[in-house]
């Protein structure tokens, strides 16, 4: 069983190329010198995603993703649920002049960041969060 899985929750959504996808989100966690054990993808719309925003972090407000560690901050090994609002992706394509799948695997990416140890509260934070999606986005040209 992969250690990658993907879930779509309360949308139509076609998720193409998974094989491709975990082999490339794989490749990402080596480059931070870490291995994935366990990753849940959860694509899900603005309204679902939400509510697990207002329920867990007390926020009431949409946003694209929310990352949930699973695994110690600090450990080589991760491990976590990544939630990602489809509606968000398709507005933020549109909003940036973007593909769809730019946008979604950019997010995607982005997620595994923060698995990573990452974050992006500061501006020097977010700067550099940018630079390492570019550096993986830059590593899945073969991915269709």
């Amino acid at each position: 069983m992969s250690k990658i899985i993907f879930f779509i929750e309360s949308i139509r959504f076609l998720l193409r190329n998974k094989t491709d996808l975990r082999s490339w989100l794989e490749k990402c966690a080596i480059e931070e010198k870490k291995k994935i054990e366990s990753l849940n993808f959860i694509f899900c719309s603005d309204a679902y995603l939400k509510k697990i925003n207002k329920q867990y972090l007390n926020h009431n407000y949409n946003t694209d993703i929310i990352t949930f560690p699973s695994s110690p901050e600090n450990d080589k090994h991760i491990s976590g649920d990544i939630y990602i609002s489809i509606d968000s992706i398709k507005s933020n394509a549109a909003l940036y002049n973007v593909s769809l799948k730019d946008e979604l695997h950019r997010v995607m990416v982005h997620g595994l960041l923060h698995l990573c140890g990452y974050n992006d509260h500061s501006e020097k934070e977010k700067k550099q969060m940018r630079k390492l999606e570019d550096a993986c986005l830059a590593r899945r040209s073969w991915i269709k």
